[in-house]
């Protein structure tokens, strides 16, 4: 539940805020439709790769178990080598797409080297992983307190609290009217949680679970993805986005919240 809800909230959520504070104060604002585009089509891919495993076991009825985590085996794998495909294309081949608009003047003050940006992030890395996993564990025996469901609490709660590194980042850079950076941070993540954490789980399952993980998620958390990725596509189509295209992606997000709420415990 939770990698489903980092999925949904980064797109939804994080973008929504990020379109709906940055439309309020810049009418209209641009980014790279084409590096956008790319992201989106990527989600499209994760979107397929968790709908195979559910439709593969509502298909075979549960009957071949075996076949069914030997299919998000190789689905894991597959999906790990997009994944470094993609950071070369944007690292490497493709990077001037992913360059965003140029610096502002004052931006170029107090350039830091290499060295220092690295051992920062890394730091600033570290604590924020830290402070997520302390809110985390907090948030979920609270939502459990008042009875809300697992799944829930897995894809709203924990999803929130555990992604507002990247919920804060998004918005104070769209308000700088800084849109390529906000989509790439909301796109980005998500594609990381599909493409790398998810089917990296699978794979670490094998050694450190007491039984394989499979990819195999409930038809909700799967439409839920698919409706996400499906807004957020159509959005990325134009290469500009305004703050009632904020409105919208909130508005799912919250349809979506609801029904969340409402599934039996």
């Amino acid at each position: 539940a939770s990698i489903t809800g980092s999925i949904i909230g980064n797109i939804l959520l994080v973008f929504g805020l990020a379109a709906l504070g940055g439309g309020l104060r810049h009418k209209t604002q641009h980014f790279n439709r084409t590096a956008a585009a790319t992201g989106a089509t990527l989600l499209v891919l994760a979107t397929i790769s968790l709908m195979i495993p559910t439709v593969f076991q509502s298909v075979t009825g549960g009957s071949t178990p075996g076949n069914e985590q030997r299919l998000s085996l190789v689905i894991s794998i597959v999906l790990i080598a997009t994944y470094a495909l993609l950071l070369l294309f944007s690292l490497k081949t493709h990077q001037e797409l992913y360059a965003g608009s140029p610096h502002d003047p004052e931006d170029e003050h107090g350039v830091w080297s290499k060295t220092r940006s690295m051992v920062v992030l890394l730091a600033s890395a570290a604590t924020v992983g830290l402070m997520s996993e302390a809110l985390v564990a907090s948030v979920e025996p609270a939502g459990q307190a008042i009875g809300m469901n697992e799944v829930f609490i897995g894809v709203i709660l924990v999803a929130i609290v555990g992604n507002a590194a990247e919920h804060s980042t998004a918005i104070l850079v769209a308000l700088k009217n800084k849109m390529d950076l906000s989509i790439n941070v909301a796109v980005g993540s998500s594609l990381q949680i599909a493409l790398f954490v998810a089917p990296a789980l699978v794979l670490l399952s094998y050694f450190v679970g007491p039984t394989p993980m499979d990819l195999h998620f409930t038809m909700m958390e799967v439409f839920a993805v698919g409706a996400s990725v499906g807004i957020m596509a159509l959005i990325c189509q134009d290469g500009e986005t305004h703050w009632m295209e904020g409105v919208q992606l909130l508005a799912v997000y919250f349809i979506l919240g609801v029904a969340f709420f409402y599934l039996p415990i």
